[in-house]
């Protein structure tokens, strides 16, 4: 259980790092910290998404 979840934290370090690379020419970067990481590991792609919603609409 434990190690699942540490595996999926780790995708989700390595997914938001090369969204990272990608966003970073439209200045839409989203830090790489705990609380992101949690949250998209725990929730999938669609938290990837309603972050970039949430820096679009209110940042």
């Amino acid at each position: 259980m434990f190690f699942a979840f540490l595996k999926k934290f780790i995708i989700s370090a390595f997914i938001l790092y090369g969204y990272n690379l990608i966003a970073v020419n439209f200045n839409m970067t989203i830090p790489i910290n705990f609380y992101t990481l949690f949250f998209i590991s725990f929730f999938g792609t669609s938290a990837l998404i309603s972050l970039v919603l949430f820096k679009i609409i209110v940042l």
